[in-house]
């Protein structure tokens, strides 16, 4: 059975090019350019991983993340920070939220779709 992503992200070329590479890679992926339509398409789809922006345009991404660790439906699902703020104050705030870790932008396109299969149980 195909793994289910769902990747949140406000900058649409950032979006195209993760979604396009995890597609390739035989995921189905679900996409969002807000934290609010990627707590519900979460909580709708129940993804096996969330690949998350930091900066987005109604909320912070570990906002949204602490909802979904509050929620029973998606408690479990990893969450992978995908940011250019590996800066620590940003790795403080990420490191604070339960089953996330992060990849640093610019994504490495050879391996950006092996490093997310590790993050999924």
């Amino acid at each position: 059975m195909r793994k289910k992503v769902l990747v949140v992200d406000d900058n649409e070329n950032n979006l195209m090019l993760e979604k396009d590479l995890l597609e390739v890679a035989g995921f189905d992926v679900f996409e969002a350019e807000n934290a609010s339509d990627g707590i519900f398409i979460a909580r709708k789809e129940k993804p096996d991983i969330i690949i998350m922006d930091v900066r987005l345009p109604d909320m912070r991404g570990t906002e949204a993340a602490r909802i979904l660790r509050q929620d029973n439906e998606t408690c479990d699902i990893p969450i992978v920070f995908v940011t250019a703020s590996v800066m620590a104050e940003g790795r403080e705030e990420i490191k604070n939220i339960t089953n996330t870790d992060f990849i640093g932008k610019p994504i490495n396109t050879r391996t950006f779709a092996k490093e997310i299969s590790q993050f999924i149980k």
